[in-house]
């Protein structure tokens, strides 16, 4: 009897006997999955992970079962059924092969068997020992599925789940520590309906399982520290189709009307709107003391790190006036130096899901890092530079927080500008970070002025002074039907809040000062979109060496440094500081402003590392990389001369690439790869050395012109003029051209005919033992070459 059949025949029975899908309210969910599984390159993903059987009784998940066939002992799920049970947050879990029922109980750690399934009713009490009447009540509210097109993930689940038992106990602060990109704004509308549903409201915050005293709806609000968080949260809460149920708090109506609006379910504001207002005679009055201390019940602060919570923060004075609100926290930062006051006035979290949770389960995007030094990221003033504006001071050393504030230098940020062109795909959606919002003009200038693209619009720059304008420009980047704008400049207005799925590129041209900072920006690149395996983070400021966070991210390995020439040491306003705001101008009489001397940007030179980001957390090498990618690396050659001998010869590297091909590496991946470890301009040959034995890579130009010279004496002159000709098609095209079935192709472009062919260079088939004979050369070790 096999697994199905055992299922079939003996599980499935024995839980309809138990009243499971009988007993109203109950009901068996198998075959359910529960993570998406990691991506792993070229559209595929690893194995999501399935619970055979989960058992739901008034919409909680109550127990999980790991079937296996009647053959099989009945403990051999066990490891896989704690698994599922730890993942989910259930209780109980089974292991049955039919006939034995071995149960585990995931919060005593008693295990061992029981001769049927429980009861629904019996399960619930077990897991619910203490009644909580809100709990009963809220469990009776299923969630709003929008006709199932929205479906909640087993870490959403669980995150509602521990809020509304925090809720049912009394609890008046919660927070919750959850990555970005994994849907916070879905969790707070989740919550949201159920509490209105369910009517619940502050009379109810009382010793559990007391009477209600008021059945009116809760009146909610959702808290925002920036204008595009509150829109987005107001647009998502759609759902709730009551008339004037949802209700924007907004300034210029506010002056309008001359009040707060009250009337209504669910308000949305931002704490800059309650902090302003005036009162009759003009003094500044805030708006939220218009509202009653008691006037919302449940309160929903987005992003609460950055203010909210703040022992020092002015913010903190609008949460202490609605105190006798339940609050609940919602932050993407886990509890570090930067941000102990959030915790400390939420206390701990009553649920956490982490970044590498996030990618090992596939609801994030993995990302690698492209750590870029040029030899002008540090500068000393010379008389031989010229002096646009301001003074210099004598002797001083600028380095990286100091540019673009405190001094100009056009033709460092013009070099990496076009190193960042070159690199990236023009077509793919970027966002890039610069110092200030005048440096975000000048670099959007800089790429229009570099782009292949003909759209005008093609990259914009959004931040405070941008107004209206800035924010359309902002939706249509969002919009994954549109291709213009594709790149986004910015300071600091983007560094959360943009929800755009298709982000392919994020690109620092500013300090990032703490790694808050650091993982808000990581966030805006790891939301899921179709043919997105990875997303790339260009770093020309060092802020993944600074920014690692080993309990969050996984533990990283000690990075090796690379350094250009010239490179001076790091001084302490390197060094992390603390989360920034939007910063001031720096206060002095004129910003600095040099132009190098002439032939000096020529002289400016860079390094690009390359750096993975594992599911972990750690960095990884390329072939680490590249194993997760496409599985391990294929053992078909034993040596990198061995590789070396297949590939000189076209018949055997033809056989080699099929071989490739058949364990998943075939001309899409290999050319993938290839762009991955920055060798697109390499012999496929120099990309499987690289991953195969770390040789470094030379591009194919590089190949024929160490090589010519010895390839060119073994022939006379005819035919080096053809081979010079094959080879410029080589160097262009790459090692198909080399292939026999393209020699036709090519004597018929270099000569017109075949048969002209012939009367140049003799005989078909001397010219094939031309073509063939010169490959050995070409791919010959360097110290064989003399």
């Amino acid at each position: 009897m096999n697994e199905a059949e055992t299922r079939a025949e003996l599980i499935d029975p024995a839980l309809k006997a138990a009243g499971w899908g009988v007993v109203p309210d109950s009901r068996i969910s198998r075959e359910q999955r529960i993570t998406n599984g990691r991506l792993v390159g070229d559209g595929k993903r690893a194995k999501s992970e399935y619970a055979d059987y989960v058992l739901v009784y008034r919409n909680q998940k109550l127990a999980v079962i790991e079937a296996k066939k009647r053959e099989l002992r009945d403990t051999e799920g066990v490891g896989q059924a704690k698994k599922y049970a730890e993942k989910l947050q259930i209780r109980f879990a089974y292991s049955t092969n039919g006939i034995g029922i071995y149960q585990i109980d995931m919060l005593t750690g008693a295990e061992g068997y029981i001769s049927k399934y429980p009861t629904p009713d019996e399960l619930w009490e077990a897991t619910f020992s203490k009644a909580n009447e809100w709990r009963d009540r809220f469990a009776v509210i299923p969630f709003e599925e929008r006709r199932g097109s929205w479906e909640a993930r087993y870490y959403q689940h669980n995150a509602i789940t521990q809020v509304l038992e925090a809720i049912a106990a009394g609890r008046d602060r919660i927070l919750l520590t959850m990555a970005t990109g994994t849907g916070k704004t879905f969790i707070a509308f989740q919550l949201a309906w159920k509490l209105f549903q369910s009517r619940w409201n502050l009379s109810h915050k009382t010793t559990c399982g007391e009477r209600s005293r008021t059945d009116r709806r809760p009146r909610i609000l959702f808290l925002a520290d920036r204008n595009i968080l509150a829109n987005q949260a107001f647009n998502s809460f759609s759902a709730f189709s009551e008339d004037g149920a949802l209700v924007r708090i907004d300034p210029d109506e506010i002056r309008k009307r001359g009040r707060v609006p009250k009337n209504g379910s669910v308000f949305f504001t931002i704490f800059q709107t309650f902090m302003s207002g005036k009162d009759a005679e003009g003094n500044p009055t805030p708006n939220f003391g218009d509202y009653p201390p008691d006037f919302f019940d449940f309160i929903i602060i987005d992003e609460c790190h950055r203010g909210g919570a703040n022992n020092e923060s002015t913010w903190r004075g609008i949460l202490d006036y609605f105190a006798p609100a339940v609050q609940l926290g919602l932050t993407a930062t886990p509890k570090r130096t930067h941000n102990t006051d959030t915790y400390a006035y939420f206390g701990e979290p009553v649920y956490t899901y982490s970044l590498k949770e996030g990618i090992n389960d596939g609801f994030l995007t993995p990302f690698k890092v492209k750590q870029i030094e040029t030899t002008l990221d540090e500068y000393i003033y010379s008389p031989e530079d010229t002096l646009i504006e301001g003074e210099a001071e004598e002797g001083r050393l600028y380095k990286e927080p100091d540019f673009n504030r405190i001094i100009e230098i056009e033709e460092r940020e013009r070099y990496r500008v076009r190193l960042l062109m070159e690199s990236l795909d023009q077509n793919e959606k970027t966002l890039v970070f610069c110092a200030t919002q005048d440096h975000a003009l000048a670099i959007r200038d800089l790429i229009n002025q570099m782009k292949i693209s003909a759209a005008p619009n093609y990259c914009v720059r959004v931040t405070a002074n941008d107004g209206e304008i800035g924010n359309q420009y902002l939706l249509e980047f969002k919009d994954n039907e549109k291709r213009i704008p594709t790149i986004l400049t910015t300071s600091y207005k983007l560094s959360t809040g943009v929800d755009a799925k298709n982000v392919r590129n994020i690109v620092l041209l500013r300090p990032i000062n703490s790694v808050i900072e650091f993982k808000q920006i990581i966030g805006r690149g790891t939301r899921l979109y179709d043919g997105k395996d990875y997303f790339t983070v260009y770093d020309f400021v060092r802020a993944y060496q600074r920014c690692s966070d080993p309990e969050w991210d996984g533990e990283p390995e000690t990075p090796t440094p690379i350094t250009p020439r010239e490179k001076r040491p790091r001084s302490d306003s390197d060094r992390l500081q603390s989360e920034p705001t939007e910063p001031q101008e720096p206060a002095q009489r004129q910003k600095l402003k040099i132009k190098l001397a002439d032939g000096k940007e020529r002289e400016i030179q860079h390094t690009i590392a390359t750096s993975f980001w594992s599911p972990d957390g750690k960095p990884l090498s390329a072939a680490q990389f590249i194993e997760r990618l496409f599985g391990d690396i294929p053992e078909l050659f034993k040596n990198e001369s061995e590789l070396r001998e297949l590939w000189s010869l076209p018949d055997t590297r033809h056989k080699l690439l099929e071989g490739l091909g058949e364990k998943g590496y075939g001309p899409q991946e290999l050319t993938e790869i290839s762009r991955i470890i920055d060798a697109e301009k390499s012999d496929i040959y120099d990309v499987l050395a690289y991953i195969a034995y770390a040789s470094t890579p030379i591009t194919r130009r590089e190949r024929v012109m160490k090589r010519q010279r010895r390839i060119f004496s073994q022939y006379n002159n005819k035919q080096q003029e053809f081979l010079d000709f094959v080879l410029d098609h080589y160097m262009n095209e790459g090692v198909n051209e080399l292939h026999p079935d393209k020699l036709s192709h090519l004597i018929e472009l270099k000569y017109g005919t075949i048969r002209d062919g012939v009367k140049e260079l003799d005989s078909i088939r001397d010219i094939r033992q031309v073509f063939i004979g010169f490959q050995r050369y070409l791919y010959e070790k360097e110290d064989a070459i003399g």
